[in-house]
């Protein structure tokens, strides 16, 4: 099938959005969908994984995450905006017992970041240093154990010389880092105690709707507080992730199984990805009403921020990724423009565009200009190939 050949480009003002984008709708002038991008280079099936994120393969499969192969676009965006944390991942899995996961984002090659899948250490380790209980002995023990590896560490550098000093300076430098994090939270805790979370009865629910909704009350508080810029939340992600259930939405069937065509309570399974993706997006307008009363620059806080909201399975529960759907959220300064759907011309079509010229975009709009993010799918040639980011996006 040819599918779209020319690129389409159609303003949102006066359009009925589709009903997983509801709660978004006072938004819309500020709401991108885009269309027609491919990511089969990284590989297709139940989830992507790691290359979701970083535009390339990683190796994944039945009961496991892959090793990435480079750095995830989150963590990219990370690095370039800074922080405390220069990115956190939280979310929640389809085991109810996981605390940390490794499952979508990526540092670099073969260096996995965690992703924080119960809300209560999420809360530990972006505020433990003003909680009490638990969350600041953790802390200060944390704080301590950091303090003995340093001098620990050395030590044993006076002791050895050549590849093994070498590799114990490169650990020296990851726990030095870890502990001026511990300092710098040490240092703003004013800051932490006027915008951290109210821990409720929700942050150690076993319901994963629940947990979820905590969640994105950790990322605004983070946000808010200024500790980090760049934050993934991650709902079901990955191998052997994905096969979550959300109970507390009344579905008591996983991920997988309505994917593969499972109907649950009277509601078939196009209805039941409506009202999960519905659920989500009710998360992400609350976050934003909260980033929207928070006065930043010449304007507030969602102005500066950019929310990107996708599946790690592409366009389909057994995906090719030949079309990889995604919704943007752009602040009004962050100089991409809203308001907007945009079909890029389908797979092998002069002007075809790939995930990661979407990646490319989201860096040059954080000030990163370099020409490409992730790997070109080697099928495509011509016009159908190129780098760059996707010119329609900028305002």
């Amino acid at each position: 099938m040819q599918g779209v050949t020319e690129l389409v480009n159609e303003s949102l003002a006066d359009k009925q959005l589709p009903e997983s984008l509801q709660p978004i709708k006072p938004w819309q002038d500020r709401l991108t969908v885009i269309n027609g991008l491919s990511g089969r280079i990284a590989g297709g099936g139940h989830s992507n994984d790691f290359g979701a994120l970083g535009a390339y393969n990683c190796g994944s499969g039945v009961g496991s995450s892959g090793t990435p192969t480079d750095e995830t676009i989150d963590v990219a965006l990370g690095k370039k905006l800074g922080g405390i944390f220069p990115h956190f991942g939280i979310g929640i899995s389809g085991r109810k017992d996981d605390d940390v996961i490794y499952n979508s984002s990526a540092w670099g090659k073969g260096q996995p970041t965690p992703t924080i899948c119960q809300p209560m250490t999420s809360y530990g380790a972006l505020f433990g240093s003003i909680a009490g209980g638990n969350s600041k002995a953790e802390f200060n023990a944390r704080t301590n154990l950091l303090d003995f590896l340093r001098e620990d560490v050395k030590r044993l550098q006076g002791q050895v010389a050549g590849a093994e000093h070498d590799k114990l300076q490169a650990h020296l430098k990851g726990y030095e880092d870890m502990r001026n994090r511990q300092s710098r939270l040490g240092q703003i805790e004013g800051t932490l105690r006027r915008t951290a979370p109210k821990v409720t009865d929700k942050f150690k629910s076993e319901v994963e709707s629940d947990r979820l909704d905590a969640q994105f009350d950790i990322a605004a508080a983070a946000l808010i507080g200024g500790l980090t810029r760049s934050i993934t939340i991650a709902s079901g992600v990955g191998n052997p992730y994905f096969s979550i259930r959300f109970t507390g939405l009344g579905i008591d069937l996983d991920k997988h199984s309505i994917g593969h065509g499972g109907s649950f309570n009277g509601m078939n399974p196009s209805q039941l990805k409506v009202k999960i993706h519905k659920f989500h997006f009710q998360l992400i307008a609350d976050l934003m009403k909260k980033l929207d009363a928070v006065p930043e620059g010449d304007g507030t806080m969602l102005d500066n921020t950019v929310i990107v909201y996708l599946s790690d399975a592409a366009e389909a529960h057994h995906s090719r990724c030949g079309q990889w759907p995604f919704v943007l959220i752009p602040g009004r300064n962050t100089g991409l423009k809203g308001g907007q759907y945009i079909d890029f011309p389908h797979y092998m079509q002069d002007g075809h565009r790939e995930i990661g010229n979407l990646y490319t975009t989201l860096l040059h709009a954080a000030g990163d200009k370099r020409e490409y993010f992730g790997v070109h799918d080697a099928m495509l040639k011509g016009e159908a190939h190129g780098d760059g980011p996707l010119e329609p996006l900028f305002a």
